[in-house]
This record gives C-alpha cells, structure tokens and sequence, in this order.
C-alpha cells in the first residue's frame, strides 16, 4: 500500500493546484516505484514527461498552467499571451502556452508550449501571483515587442490601460528599463494620448489622423453622462459645439449595446446635442472624408476655424 504523502509535499500540490513534479516528489522522499504506484492505481496520471496531476479528472485551466512551469522548468514564468490572460488583458486563452525562462545556450521544444528566453526575467516576474507570472507592465511590452505592426503595440498598452491595470506612467517606468523595445516611439507617444482620454486604437486614429491633421479644434473625451440612473461615457464631445462624435469598434460596442447607444443618441438629440458615428474602415481608410464632414456640422453650430489639408492628396 502507497504510503501518505508528507504534510509539506501535500501543501505544495495543493498550492500547485494538485500538480506535482518528479524531482518534488523525490525531494519529498518518495522513491521511483512508489511513484509508478501512484502512476498505475490511476492515483496520479501523467500531464508531461516528469509532471503529474494528482486527482482524477479534468484537469482545470490552472493545473493546465501549473504542469506547464514545472515540464519547462529553468525558473519558467508564464508571460506573453498567458500572462495576460491572468492579468485580464485578454478574455480568452490562447491555444499555445507561453512561458519565459532565464536566457540561456540551447532550446527546449514541448508539445503546447512556447518558451521564450528573457534576460530581464528575475525583475519582470510578479512578486506575489501564482503560478509565476510577469508583472503587467512587462506582459505588455513583451507582447509589444512580438507584434506584427505599430498599431497592434500600441492597442496592449491602451487596453491595458483602459481595463485599469495599469497606468501610463508604470508602463513608461518599465520601458525605461529596456534598453531595446520596437515601437518604443509609438508606444511613448500613444501613452501621451492615453492620458489625453484616448481609450482605443480607434479612438486614437481619429485623434491623429482626423481630428489633429486636418485642423478640428480639440474635443474633450470619455465625457460621463448622467441622465437619472443611466451613466454613460461618449467618445469625443465638442462642447462649444453642442457635437458628439462616437466610435464604434467592434470590441468596444458589441452588437447587444446597439439600442443603449441608440437611446444615448435620441437623449443627445432632444438635448439639441448631435451625434456623428464612425466605424474602424471610416476612420482607417476615409480620414479626410470624416473629417469634412465633422467640419461641416461644426461649422453649422459655431465653429469658424478652417479645416486644414493632411497632405497633397487629402480629400477634404
């Protein structure tokens, strides 16, 4: 008959969410055939080579996770896209688990597994959270630094920043500890606009590419709204203006919020308050198309600046 297990070691699987390595289960003095015991009663079962589950059973997400750190070893941390599902940046798992370990010589290949060598690992990890993690502000740059393009770096430090996360600031603060980050200007300036009340990449092309190169004056953005018990942010509002300027993406105004901002817009517009909405292929592709029009209504309630020309080719 197995033996039972020693009270420390049963902390440590209960801490790992029942998921035990080899090399602590031999720490904790089990020998080899008690092991294969447990293995073949169907006691424990196998999740990698040398990591084990010790409960029947599916196992959870974070058992899932645990059984990753301990296969890869090496002082691994969860970072990247499996950070930031722990931190909440992001709403759903990745397929592929990602984990940091120490830089070193050679590389080590596991089914399910992304490993990722880092440097900077020891001062990255989070101090408290398990499993191990990289804090939020390294989580966002590291998965600045593997983006395809400026934009979608720019978008994980904006959503961070949005889900209240983190801050401008603590993110700059990190990013004056790497000596080597891509998009490092673009990232800089988006946290500028983020304090500005920037709150996506949406909202932050219209600001750059619609609002500030053709001329429009400067609109005051997330306004809170309060009508009796209903709260509600707009987007951009020109107050001297009496305009309101909405941008709907899709991740910020999914379909079931439709009639919410429909009613925003009928309270809007019995408050003598005009509302102008503007999808991502409005403001991506037709900047000076909105532009001129956002001018004209302007224009209409009080405003008599001049809408400026972006470029050679602008069309407004």
């Amino acid at each position: 008959m197995p033996r039972y297990l020693p009270e420390s070691f049963a902390d440590l699987a209960e801490s790992q969410h029942g998921v035990v390595a080899r090399g602590q289960a031999t720490q904790a003095g089990l020998t080899r055939h008690e092991i294969t015991a447990r293995l073949r009663s169907g006691r424990w079962r196998p999740l990698h080579s040398g990591v084990y589950a010790a409960f029947s059973g599916r196992p959870p997400r974070e058992a899932v996770l645990w059984a990753a750190v301990l296969r890869v070893g090496h002082d691994a941390t969860l970072s990247h896209q499996t950070a930031a599902e722990l931190s909440g940046l992001v709403d759903a798992p990745a397929s592929l688990i990602h984990v940091s370990v120490p830089r070193q010589t050679g590389s080590l290949h596991v089914g399910g597994i992304v490993v990722h060598y880092s440097s900077r690992l020891p001062s990255a990890r989070h101090p408290a959270r398990t499993p191990p993690q990289t804090r939020i502000e390294d989580t966002v740059l590291d998965l600045a630094q593997v983006a395809g393009c400026a934009e979608e770096a720019v978008g994980w430090g904006i959503r961070a920043c949005q889900r209240r996360l983190t801050k401008p600031e603590l993110l700059r603060e990190a990013m004056a500890q790497r000596a080597r980050l891509r998009w490092r200007g673009d990232l800089a300036e988006a946290l500028t606009e983020v304090r500005e009340g920037v709150h996506s990449c949406l909202e932050r092309r219209y600001l750059r590419n619609v609002e500030r190169a053709h001329g429009l004056p400067t609109g005051n953005r997330q306004i809170l709204i309060v009508r009796g018990t209903s709260r509600a942010y707009e987007d951009v509002r020109y107050r001297d203006y009496d305009t309101c300027v909405e941008l709907d993406g899709a991740a910020a105004h999914p379909a079931d919020s439709r009639w919410r901002d429909a009613r925003r817009d009928n309270a809007n517009a019995a408050d003598g308050i005009i509302t102008l909405r503007y999808g991502w292929t409005d403001v991506a592709y037709r900047p000076c198309a909105v532009a001129a029009e956002v001018a004209r209504a302007l224009q209409r309630r009080g405003w008599t600046g001049t809408l400026r020309r972006c470029g050679p080719g602008c069309t407004a």
